[in-house]
């Protein structure tokens, strides 16, 4: 079958184009877009791309994920996080076919002291996670064969993203500040896509899913394993409050996700969030 996965320039839609490249043909059949190949905000334009190269699967990678800049640009984030996702649930459920689409943590408040599971309620707390929540929503809505994956804190060898920032800092500051008091899970983008593979190859059953790496961290728990693993010993890293790096869009202070569901649905392993970062920095070396 035709896969569409939108979106292949990101950090998700990289690695899954990498690991494509060692998959069968005869297998899958994949086609990779970004914005320049297809607008996904173009309603005719989504339905005609997925007529014409006959997509039996969309997995939607693409999203507006600038969450700061998001709070003064919730007209092109509505578009991209809400409206096109849904037009692209609508276009594949025409042809009978089925879609993943990728959130977030950010579509909870983050005041849990428990992960989070798929049955707890969303309350998001900035546009980025009321646009992604809204494009959950409207995807379930319009495509019976839909699935939601949230994640969480990804980096990738690919991309720009917290890693490669902690990375370059690291080596140019001899002091650096990050915040202490945020919990999450970092998750390596190539493992998300590994799952995304595997729930492909099993066949997609609909409905809402947590994706994480295993195990807790701080942002500045994970700055120090960075710089540790990476071998930068330069650098003072210091731990500091929320308020003291204040930011537009409101940071949700616990977001660690349960995963229960998607490793018993699917029988597949997730890998601690350690092991995967040594892997992405050997990957960057």
């Amino acid at each position: 079958m035709n896969i569409l996965i939108t979106g292949c320039k990101g950090q998700l839609g990289s690695e899954i184009q990498r690991l494509a490249e060692d998959i069968d043909p005869e297998e899958f059949q994949f086609i990779f877009t970004d914005k320049d190949e297809l607008d996904i905000t173009d309603r005719n334009a989504v339905y005609d791309f997925v007529e014409r190269n006959n997509i039996g699967t969309i997995v939607n990678c693409a999203a507006y994920t600038a969450v700061d800049k998001a709070e003064a640009d919730a007209e092109l984030c509505e578009l991209l996080n809400q409206a096109a996702p849904t037009y692209l649930a609508e276009a594949i459920d025409s042809m009978g076919g089925s879609m993943i689409q990728i959130s977030t943590d950010y579509v909870f408040d983050g005041t849990n002291h428990r992960p989070y599971t798929e049955d707890d309620l969303t309350n998001p707390q900035g546009v980025y996670g009321r646009t992604k929540l809204a494009g959950e929503e409207g995807v379930i809505r319009s495509c019976v064969g839909a699935m939601v994956i949230r994640t969480a804190w990804l980096y990738s060898s690919f991309g720009n993203n917290f890693v490669k920032t902690m990375l370059r800092l690291g080596k140019e500051r001899e002091a650096l500040g990050v915040v202490a008091d945020q919990t999450g899970t970092p998750t390596y983008a190539r493992d998300l896509a590994m799952a995304i593979i595997e729930i492909l190859r099993q066949g997609i059953i609909p409905g809402v899913y947590h994706y994480s790496n295993e195990g807790t961290t701080s942002w500045y728990d994970f700055t120090k394993a960075i710089h540790r693993i990476a071998g930068i010993n330069t650098c003072c890293v210091k731990p500091i409050h929320t308020e003291d790096y204040p930011t537009p869009a409101k940071r949700p202070h616990y977001s660690v996700l349960d995963k229960t569901k998607i490793k018993s649905t699917f029988n597949i392993s997730i890998p601690w969030w350690e092991d995967s970062l040594k892997e992405c920095l050997k990957e960057l070396n």
